[in-house]
């Protein structure tokens, strides 16, 4: 947790004030950059957010004209988002800032500890989702087998 309030501290004193942009928003940001298209309940696996929190983020990227949505020719009842032009200026804008932020966390690790940062990290995420998907499915009523 201390890792996570120390590196959002900055975002939200320099950024995210004078950009009217929560930490949330910031965050659905980066996934729509990398992934133009994505469905709503993509963006929450990809963030880790609650569904009521990208749902917030989206309404406010929104409102401010920074998210634009189609309905996907697929699956009527989904609908695919893009970040709109003013969103990729945005995005361009405060991405070189997060790229200098993402360089002065990493700069104490030398190149083995940092993959070996990731490594770990990526085994936790890991386990992680697989606890939670576990627990949907004891969750969720089981059908029988025909």
């Amino acid at each position: 947790m201390r890792v996570v309030n120390l590196t959002a501290r900055p975002f939200v004193e320099t950024l995210s004030r004078p950009h009217r942009l929560s930490l949330n928003e910031w965050r659905a940001m980066v996934v729509l950059a990398s992934h133009p298209g994505i469905a709503a309940r993509d963006l929450v696996e990809h963030t880790g957010l609650d569904k009521m929190s990208v749902s917030r983020a989206l309404a406010g990227l929104e409102r401010q004209g920074r998210v634009h949505r189609e309905p996907d020719p697929e699956d009527a009842r989904r609908a695919r988002l893009w970040l709109s032009e003013a969103g990729s200026a945005l995005f361009e804008t405060l991405g070189a800032k997060a790229v200098a932020r993402e360089r002065e966390l990493y700069a104490g690790l030398a190149e083995p500890e940092r993959q070996r940062l990731m490594t770990i990290v990526d085994k936790l995420i890991d386990t992680l989702q697989r606890v939670e998907h576990g627990a949907e499915s004891a969750r969720s009523p089981r059908r029988k087998q025909p």
